[in-house]
């Protein structure tokens, strides 16, 4: 069978049914296998004897197998696959959907609050959904609920309370019930599967008391080499911190201050370290971790439809695994969009740097006022000292809320009078709710939001929707450094026919502008004098690219 009562095309049953003949761990967390004869689904690449044909039934997502009545395979835990990069190369409902509920919003708002996102009804969203992906919002987040619990079960040594909670369970009865049914154990007989499965345990313990410890599946290759080197350039001290193989930042989530650092082993395996204010932040915490890492993405299809193209072969060699950083925080992203615009990587830096020392939130004096029950209160310019920032230490700094640039931006931007109005007018329209930027944006409506605000054109607009949206099929053909790399790789130099060229790599644009940045010749240094003289157009460089 097809995936019953839905409409994704992607492959047909013989091609499925090939990929879990031949154990192809490429195929994890695409779509998951049903058995009728033994009641369970799996992973493709799961070790176990292939069903003949006549007992599959293909399911897009593992929600869908609960609810037809499948529980998890205990041998290949299907639930610890990387997720499916589908939702990012759809931009349709289900996909913006299934980024919603992965960052929590069904938890925070429940159905309507999500169904009210994406402009439906409650009723027409669940069958939108049901049709689409075989399973209601509900089954949906409570599939992702699962998967979260199972990760911190086997993963960690977190109290079987504090584990339902950090899944985004209500209850623990609740917990227990869909543990139970989902995988067929109790929570506590799940984690004790974890011995003598090394591969699947992340850490024997939190390092720190009050951390979480947990390992990220990805898909190979993965270059993260450039992805750590990205996240250097463009570190604000105080809020982020970059090292050779680790990234580490301060964020604002809905319980309150968070800290989270991606480490990557010298097993190459991907490390997760996490403190929070609230446990239930812990899911949204992963989501937003992978979606800035990329971890999702399938680089073999991309590097594969890349390299069939003899220019840019050499590239993908070159770089195998290449990843488009995502998103911490969809406003934080297009304020420092903005701000980048025409100025190198370091010029930004030291703005948004600025920036967030002057008018960010301290996370010691944030967490101060929570515990004492205080109001928070807007910071001012200069009101609080910088303290020493540590890897997570309260001396931390949060990058500046939208009501604060919005009201205080001027004072501390410099530049051009018409990019710090276009910037904290951004900002005041994110405040107030007039400009909507979220992961669950149409792209389309999104882009066309964006460039009816003063100051953003297509460069900008068209940057935030990859970064934002994670969406690969975006091509700045305008960026400076693009072209460049274009050039270097005997491709167009030109923005138009450049432009033309990239249309035959679709759906892989994004990719495609990457591996142009990385192929773009290094830039001889500038002196104090030339660097004032830089260009003004309307074409951004991707030294600015925040």
């Amino acid at each position: 069978m097809d995936f019953p009562g839905t409409t994704l095309p992607a492959m047909g049953f013989d091609e499925r049914y090939r990929a879990i003949d031949a154990r192809d761990a490429r195929f994890d967390g695409q779509f998951v296998t049903a058995v009728r004869s033994t009641g369970i689904y799996c992973r493709p690449s799961c070790p176990a004897r292939t069903p003949k044909p006549e007992n599959v039934t293909f399911f897009p997502t593992s929600a869908a197998a609960h609810e037809a009545g499948y529980r998890a395979c205990k041998r290949c835990l299907p639930e610890a696959a990387p997720g499916s990069p589908e939702w990012n190369l759809r931009g349709d409902v289900a996909a913006r959907a299934m980024r919603l509920i992965a960052d929590g919003v069904v938890e925070r708002e429940g159905v309507p609050g999500l169904a009210a996102r994406l402009g439906y009804s409650s009723r027409h969203l669940t069958r939108l959904l049901a049709a689409e992906l075989g399973a209601g919002p509900l089954a949906l987040a409570r599939a992702h609920r699962a998967h979260t619990a199972r990760m911190l079960l086997v993963g960690t040594d977190l109290p079987i309370g504090d584990v339902a909670f950090s899944a985004g369970f209500a209850s623990v009865r609740q917990f227990n019930d869909t543990v139970r049914e989902v995988f067929g154990l109790a929570p506590g007989e799940l984690r004790a599967t974890r011995h003598g499965r090394g591969r699947d345990r992340s850490t024997t313990a939190a390092t720190v008391p009050g951390e979480i410890e947990l390992l990220l599946p990805y898909r190979r290759p993965f270059d993260a080499q450039g992805l750590f080197a990205w996240m250097r350039a463009r570190a604000l001290p105080g809020v982020e911190e970059a090292g050779e193989r680790s990234f580490s930042r301060h964020l604002r989530l809905d319980g309150g201050p968070a800290w989270f650092e991606l480490r990557l082993d010298d097993a190459e395996r991907l490390h997760l370290r996490a403190r929070l204010a609230q446990l239930g932040d812990l899911a949204p915490l992963v989501a937003r971790a992978r979606r800035l890492f990329d971890l999702d993405a399938d680089p073999v299809a991309v590097d594969a439809a890349l390299s069939a193209h003899p220019p840019l072969a050499p590239l993908v060699a070159r770089t195998p695994g290449i990843r488009v950083p995502g998103a911490a925080d969809p406003h934080e992203m297009l304020i420092r969009a903005m701000v980048g615009q025409q100025i190198t990587v370091a010029a930004a830096r030291t703005a948004l740097t600025l920036l967030a020392y002057e008018l960010g939130e301290r996370v010691g004096a944030l967490r101060e006022q929570q515990e004492s029950g205080q109001p928070e209160t807007p910071p001012l310019p200069g009101n609080a000292p910088l303290l020493p920032p540590g890897p997570h230490a309260d001396g931390g700094i949060l990058f500046p809320t939208m009501a604060a640039i919005a009201e205080h931006g001027a004072d501390v931007l410099r530049g051009p009078a018409a990019r710090i109005r276009a910037v904290t007018g951004a900002a005041a329209a994110l405040a107030d709710g007039s400009l909507r930027l979220t992961l669950g944006d149409d792209g389309a409506a999104q882009r066309a939001a964006l460039l009816a605000m003063p100051g953003i054109g297509p460069w900008t607009a068209d940057y935030v929707r990859m970064r934002v949206l994670g969406d690969p099929d975006v091509f700045l053909p305008a960026d400076v450094a693009a072209r460049a790399g274009a050039a270097a790789a005997a491709l167009p130099g030109e923005a138009a026919p450049l432009d033309v060229w990239a249309a035959r790599t679709s759906p892989w644009r994004s990719y495609l502008t990457a591996h142009l940045w990385r192929a773009t010749p290094p830039r001889p240094a500038r002196t104090a004098r030339a660097a004032k003289n830089l260009p003004t157009t309307t074409t951004s460089i991707k030294e600015g690219a925040q």
